[in-house]
């Protein structure tokens, strides 16, 4: 990034613009380019945590902190402007539904990006040595995952393609929160370190206060995903990989529908609303998968 401060290109889903980056920049300051460039699109909303992503290295990264803007700039650090891998911003307010057909979606943002069709590759008469050493490693690979049982080649399979939904919202007074949504769950949950940092259980909770010995409910708080504010019963729980478990009472009340081949496509037919989903899929520090029953 030496020189002339970098161009990086911007998508919202309805439109698409460029921004000069200063070297100077922080996460602040390129929250309020992204706010003065879009501010008709966003009705004047100042663009915040939870809004803006980025592609980098096929993948979309969040860009929701000091952290995260770290690595961002380290990432651009590492390639060129005119590279395929220079970072692009997306950028969308979570809160608003996406357009939907027939009103105009941008395909270059992220979520609107056609998926490229796949072509047999082709073969070619001299690749017969390269074939050779390709067949020899293919082996290998294949004695390799001979040592690991069938069953856990299965389970990792199923795991690593699927993942669990993750969406943004609020609970009580905390904004842009990730949530999971899991039918699998009955209530509204809330993780304890995180009942304790916002203030929803006091500081001095402890093993014999707000027992760890079954659920506790600490009353009914508001949940806003999309535009609507519902009110549930929420329970304390040990659930240390996500701050908020959103279960079947708030998926009944909001009718949530769930498409079985595309996980991404969440819709909450009591308003209509399609929200904006992630999958996550957890690994342990030895890059074990961790399940999320």
């Amino acid at each position: 990034m030496e020189g002339q401060p970098p161009i990086v290109n911007v998508h919202t889903p309805v439109s698409s613009f460029a921004i000069v980056q200063s070297h100077d920049d922080t996460l602040e300051t390129l929250y309020e380019k992204l706010t003065r460039k879009a501010h008709a699109e966003f009705n004047s909303q100042p663009v915040k945590s939870g809004w803006v992503k980025y592609s980098w290295n096929g993948n979309i990264w969040n860009l929701d902190d000091d952290s995260d803007f770290t690595i961002y700039v380290w990432r651009q650090k590492s390639t060129t402007p005119s590279s395929e891998q220079w970072p692009i911003l997306h950028v969308r307010d979570p809160d608003e539904p996406l357009p939907a057909p027939p009103a105009y979606r941008n395909e270059s943002f992220y979520m609107f990006t056609p998926k490229p069709a796949s072509s047999p590759p082709l073969r070619s008469s001299s690749s017969s040595v390269q074939s050779g050493r390709k067949a020899r490693n293919h082996s290998k690979d294949l004695k390799r995952q001979d040592d690991v049982p069938k069953y856990k080649q299965e389970f990792e399979k199923f795991h690593s393609e699927n993942g669990v939904r993750t969406i943004v919202g609020s609970i009580g007074p905390v904004q842009s929160v990730r949530m999971l949504l899991k039918s699998g769950y009955r209530h509204v949950y809330i993780s304890r370190k995180f009942a304790i940092q916002h203030g929803f259980i006091p500081a001095d909770a402890a093993p014999g206060h707000y027992g760890y010995g079954g659920l506790v409910n600490i009353g009914k708080w508001p949940v806003t995903v999309g535009k609507t504010k519902t009110t549930h019963s929420v329970y304390l729980s040990e659930e240390s990989h996500f701050d908020v478990v959103l279960g079947r009472s708030f998926m009944e009340l909001r009718q949530v529908k769930l498409d079985p081949v595309d996980q991404t496509d969440v819709v909450c037919q009591d308003t209509g609303e399609k929200i904006d989903c992630e999958l996550v899929i957890l690994k342990d520090g030895k890059g074990q998968l961790v399940t999320v029953t």
